[in-house]
């Protein structure tokens, strides 16, 4: 498949006041071929809710996961969700958002508020397809998106969205799109579009939500695919081609390495230098070094041992991503983590030669397979924050 959109995909809720558990669950799954977001939000609220939703949430983005068509897993799904006798609704509504890295982009909802498209920073008014499956009405639609698109997703507590949801100030969907209209820049990515939405709805609620309120968003981007050079290759025939694979890359340019830095001055024809006077006394990594035509040069080991450590502590602390983003660390293993949370695809070029450079230390504690470990654990941590990660040998 050819790749012209990448997907950022974000999410945040806030619990109904006095609950520890929210009652509506997202689910994103990144494959190969394409992104699957799921909410769901169950019946009520605490931990019935919380089960319901997650289930719901669970069992479509597995079946969609695993090769399922999303017509087949709505069919499965409506079929299976029991509908509460007394009150006549689903224990659980959803919506379901299948982007494609080709640009097709498939959605399906059921009994959710209405899902908003925007386009140039307008919301599109796409007309929805409804369907009759199991006795339940189904609403889908299908259409090719293009960079810039946002979707954004909501359980009906943003709806709600008030004092003691007695007083909404007439706050409902039209108003939800026009506030996103004016408060939403055309570069705002997913987790701010999300944030900003949900920190008015909080503000509606006076800080004491009555109901469960989640918004979940897709940013749609242009492809930009980063690559990681990291190590010689095994054949030194093999320079030339991995070197053009790197500056063929469409985002980010990235060696790691003196040696591999010295492969890629060699072939390009172009003067390794480094910066002493960025040493910097509180880094502990070395400085950075510069080639034309690469966007950062790097020491190997130490510097992704760094970023290792700094991804483990992103993954824990959503926060952490968004201070880590717009922070003024300039040593080389910030400004590396910096690159990859910024793309949309990551792709390690990974030299399975025994590196030279490290024949002159004694006892060296540095391996190829500690190498080939570390970058399999920092592609697992970019996953985790929503990349699209792979791993090349040579």
């Amino acid at each position: 498949m050819s790749e012209k959109i990448h997907i950022d995909a974000a999410w945040r809720s806030l619990n109904k006041k006095e609950e520890e558990l929210c009652g509506d669950r997202v689910q994103i799954r990144r494959g190969n071929d394409c992104t699957v977001m799921v909410l769901a939000d169950g019946l009520g609220s605490g931990v019935k809710a919380n089960i319901l939703s997650t289930l719901t949430s669970t069992i479509i983005s597995e079946m969609i996961s695993s090769g399922m068509s999303l017509k087949e897993a709505v069919e499965t799904i409506v079929d299976t969700l029991p509908v509460d006798q007394e009150r006549g609704i689903a224990y659980s509504t959803f919506t379901i958002i299948q982007a494609y890295y080709d640009g097709l982009v498939k959605i399906a909802q059921y009994d959710s508020p209405q899902i908003v498209i925007m386009r140039d920073n307008k919301v599109l008014h796409l007309p929805m397809e409804e369907h009759e499956l199991s006795g339940k009405k189904v609403t889908s639609l299908s259409f090719n998106a293009e960079p810039g698109d946002l979707f954004v997703t909501f359980s009906d507590g943003i709806l709600w969205a008030g004092v003691g949801m007695y007083m909404n100030f007439g706050w409902g969907q039209k108003e939800v799109e026009n506030f996103l209209e004016e408060f939403i820049e055309p570069a705002d990515p997913a987790r701010e579009v999300a944030r900003i939405l949900l920190a008015n709805v909080n503000h509606l609620y006076d800080g004491m939500p009555g109901d469960d309120s989640t918004v979940a968003c897709i940013r749609v981007k242009e492809a930009r695919e980063t690559r990681v050079m990291v190590g010689p290759p095994s054949e030194p025939s093999m320079d030339r081609e991995v070197v053009s694979k790197l500056v063929s890359a469409s985002g980010y340019k990235v060696c790691c390495g003196g040696t591999t830095s010295q492969i890629v001055s060699g072939v390009l024809g172009r003067e390794l230098t480094t910066d002493i006077s960025q040493i910097l006394a509180s880094s502990d990594v070395p400085p950075k070094g510069f080639i034309r035509g690469i966007d950062l040069v790097t020491e190997g080991v130490l510097t992704l041992q760094k970023v290792g450590r700094i991804l483990r502590k992103a993954t824990l602390d959503n926060g952490y991503v968004e201070k880590l983003l717009g922070g003024k660390d300039r040593d080389a293993a910030f400004e590396l983590t910096r690159f990859l949370l910024e793309s949309s695809a990551v792709t390690f070029m990974v030299g399975l030669s025994d590196n030279p450079a490290h024949d002159a230390i004694n006892y060296s504690p540095i391996s190829l397979s500690a190498k080939i470990e570390l970058i399999n654990e920092i592609g697992e941590r970019l996953t985790a924050l929503g990349k699209i990660v792979r791993i090349e040998k040579y």
